[in-house]
């Protein structure tokens, strides 16, 4: 198989977006790396039915056999669950030329580490989409290579019988934030956006993910790239005020100094530049 980098010798940044494309449909898996999408999941699990499992795994290890590895886009790969007939199989497919590997329903840690030893150098992304795996998602986050957590919300709502996807899991949200902290791990990544034709409330929805600190976000649908960009990426007055701080503090050199009527200071200049960084 050509290629045998891996995520871990890449020095890409990190998705915005994550593009899912169904394992069964090979004729797309090209159309989503030109989709400008940062990642392409090649998904065997929810997206495929039961009869097409086999054929699917088989078509996405031609295509995976048939490239160069390339930095860019990312190419990640949904598995089957452990304990269905189709994880083994699927595991063994991500062995060469996959950046990452999304473990849907992840429980357990241990489930992590036999996968982190059987794909080395193949970064994990824990699927957080059940009330079991959030109890441990703080342990997910610190299993062995993994990446990221990633929130699986809409089944996360069926499981615990959440009627909405806002306020309703503000909490959830905000705990996977700080559990990724806590793990030392990039910000997480949210889960799909269910409209297709509405680019501002894909915008909105992206949006309040950012704020609440989350990384990336989960698509289904090429057109939501553009607007899930969008809201990742710093404003215009955003970057204006970055700059200024910035300048303010080189002018000070090390002293107290004011901008706008606040107080500049460390925390500040660190937001600040870090708003650059992330529009470099």
């Amino acid at each position: 198989m050509n290629g045998t980098a891996s995520a871990s010798n890449t020095s890409t940044p990190l998705p915005r977006s994550y593009l899912f494309v169904p394992g069964d449909r090979p004729e797309r898996f090209d159309k989503a790396l030109a989709s400008g999408a940062d990642a392409v999941i090649l998904d065997l699990e929810d997206a495929v039915p039961v009869a097409a499992k086999e054929a699917a795994r088989e078509a996405v290890l031609r295509w995976l056999s048939a490239r160069t590895f390339a930095a860019s886009p990312q190419i990640v790969v949904r598995i089957n669950a452990v304990g269905t007939p189709q994880h083994a199989a699927d595991v063994d497919a991500c062995r060469h030329g996959v950046h990452a590997v999304v473990l849907p329903k992840s429980e357990r840690v241990d489930d992590l580490a036999r996968l982190a030893q059987a794909l080395p150098g193949v970064a994990l992304l824990p699927l957080v989409e059940t009330a079991v795996g959030f109890a441990a998602a703080l342990e997910l986050a610190r299993a062995p290579a993994v990446q990221r957590l990633v929130f699986g919300s809409i089944d996360f709502q069926h499981d615990l019988g959440i009627d909405g996807e806002g306020e309703e899991l503000l909490f959830f949200r905000s705990q996977l934030v700080l559990y990724s902290r806590l793990a030392s791990l990039a910000a997480p990544v949210d889960g799909v956006s269910t409209v297709l034709d509405d680019a501002a409330l894909i915008h909105t929805e992206a949006l309040r993910a950012r704020r609440l600190g989350f990384g990336a976000k989960l698509c289904i649908h090429p057109k939501q790239i553009a607007p899930v960009h969008a809201a990742f990426a710093p404003t215009a007055a955003q970057l204006d005020w970055a700059r200024r701080v910035i300048a303010a503090a080189d002018a000070a050199g090390g002293a107290a100094v004011a901008l706008d009527g606040a107080m500049v200071d460390r925390p500040v200049i660190l937001r600040a530049q870090a708003l650059l960084d992330q529009a470099r």
